[in-house]
């Protein structure tokens, strides 16, 4: 089969404050995909980086008294730290504040400027009067028109709804607490209205390939009408415009912020001597993954797509939304200011990367808000890992006696539930049903330690010797093929599997280990949590 050009872009978290768990939940699909089509033997792109501009930045930097570079270099450094930390294998993870990034948008934005996709408007805007300016959206609080829940101006938290510019003009400034007024202002526009028939089509095109909650929210949006959006702020740290007249502006971070896909992808392709054609223009063999909690839908499904249609470049549009629903903690919503939840480099002071991947995969908010509770977490690791994965590994290769591999027989029945297994699992991630595709490698582990109950080889080893080889050089190969099937998932163990059998790299295909292989220092690969 011929190899893809895939892109797995993961959504640019805010580098305004620690992340936690739930934004974990959010972006592990995109590792977990990359894993995957690398096995596969694919040419993979996986980036993402750090959203340094914008209002959030300038809030916390405002609050704390120091620059916004110094708020947004601080939380790189910490983002960074903590996916490598989690083993995230991003082939790029940078930060909107580089030079490289920033020239490429500005030529990209300067395409859609040219190409009449973006527009000049005066119109009414929100201003405050005791703070003397323009206000931004995350800088209006006003009550939601649609569920009535108080909200910051960009979106609802409850029920996700974008405030129209007419919506604003009913908010209160959060800095001062005072009414807003209404005062002309200049803007400059992205025309979305004008792909209104594209965005359709392509949204009609893919379904039944994305996950439901980014159909159902691509598609109100449409039923609604795209709105037109302005794509220019009065802030003095962000991105410049490169159109005369908008030297006092900035360019708003959810359009240079997903163009950042497209930046790193050149970024890569030029480090690496490849053509970026090759992953982003049509007739390349390729495909584009989105991985995002649901709060970032539209900006992937629609925004990110008509800004790739308005370079009038055949640019290939995003192919699969995998957008996460939330995760809870104990039933609340994660806050730092109230002290609910843990931040995921909290979460790695306690625990290892491999069991917390793990469980947010297997029991992650896939389809539906989902909670996390420290309890669970732990039956899952000492329950599923520890006592079921860990535990056939531990009880077949240091197996008390056990020097090599022996010289057996595999199991026809076995061999065949691995290659099922492979085929099986490969269907259930090709659809995003992750949940499920790690469910089945699991099933494969149990029915791994049925097989090794059944045969007993702690009495083969005295009365059958041929019987005791066969059984443990069979339970020897499905632990080699879990480190396949495993390797999205929980890499740092499988990598220790692979080190102990003597297998150069991962792959996704049926393996069988050197007869005779010495087996030296094998550790087990978990500890048990004891609980508190």
């Amino acid at each position: 089969m011929e190899k893809q050009n895939i892109v797995i872009g993961g959504a640019w978290p805010y580098a305004n404050s620690s992340l936690h768990l739930g934004h974990i939940a959010g972006l592990i699909s995109g590792d977990f995909l990359a894993r995957f089509y690398r096995l596969k033997g694919n040419n993979v792109l996986y980036v993402s980086g750090s959203d340094c501009h914008g209002t959030p930045i300038t809030e916390r930097a405002k609050k704390e008294g120091v620059n916004p570079r110094e708020i947004s270099g601080k939380y790189h450094e910490e983002f960074t730290d903590m996916f490598k930390k989690l083993n995230f294998s991003y082939d790029l993870y940078t930060k909107t504040d580089t030079d490289y990034h920033k020239e490429k948008v500005k030529t990209l934005f300067r395409k859609l400027y040219d190409n009449g996709y973006i527009y000049e408007k005066v119109e009414p805007q929100a201003f405050c009067e005791k703070c003397n300016k323009f206000l931004n959206d995350r800088e209006i609080r006003l009550t939601c028109p649609n569920c009535g829940e108080e909200t910051k101006g960009d979106q609802c938290d409850a029920c996700l709804h974008v405030p129209t510019v007419e919506e604003l003009k009913a908010g209160y400034c959060i800095e001062c607490g005072l009414k807003t007024i209404e005062k002309d202002n200049k803007n400059l526009y992205i025309a979305l209205s004008k792909f209104q028939k594209e965005i359709e089509e392509h949204t009609k095109k893919v379904k039944g390939k994305w996950r439901i909650n980014a159909q159902n929210e691509t598609e109100k949006y449409l039923k609604q009408g795209l709105l037109d959006r302005a794509v220019t702020r009065d802030l003095n740290w962000g991105v410049d415009i490169p159109v005369d007249g908008y030297e006092a502006k900035k360019m708003y971070v959810w359009i240079e912020a997903v163009m950042g896909y497209i930046t790193d992808t050149m970024k890569l392709c030029e480090e690496r001597n490849m053509n970026f054609e090759d992953f982003w223009k049509e007739g390349h063999n390729n495909r584009i993954f989105m991985c995002h909690g649901k709060d970032n839908i539209v900006f992937h499904s629609i925004i990110l797509n008509c800004l790739l249609l308005g370079q009038e470049e055949n640019y290939h549009l995003v192919d699969m939304i995998v957008s996460a629903e939330y995760l809870n903690f104990n039933d609340q919503k994660f806050s730092k200011s109230k002290g609910i939840g843990m931040t995921a480099l909290e979460a790695l002071d306690i625990y290892e990367s491999d069991s917390l991947r793990y469980h947010l995969i297997s029991k992650g908010p896939e389809k539906k808000d989902t909670n996390f509770t420290i309890e669970d977490f732990e039956n899952t690791h000492n329950g599923e890992i520890l006592n079921k994965f860990g535990n056939l590994v531990n009880r077949t290769l240091r197996f008390k006696g056990l020097e090599e591999v022996p010289q057996g027989e595999m199991n026809d029945i076995m061999k065949k539930e691995i290659e099922d297994t492979y085929r099986e699992v490969e269907k259930l991630i090709e659809k995003l049903e992750f949940r499920e595709a790690v469910d089945r490698i699991m099933n494969l582990v149990e029915t791994g330690n049925k097989f090794y109950d059944l045969k007993e080889p702690w009495i083969a080893k005295k009365n059958d010797i041929q019987d005791f080889n066969n059984t443990i050089y069979t339970c020897t190969n499905i632990i080699a093929n879990l480190s396949n099937l495993f390797e999205p998932v929980m890499p740092e163990a499988c990598g220790k599997i692979r080190k102990y059998l003597n297998i150069n790299t991962p792959s996704w295909n049926y393996l069988e280990v050197e007869k005779g292989l010495k087996l030296e220092n094998i550790e087990p690969l978990f500890t048990r949590i004891e609980k508190k």
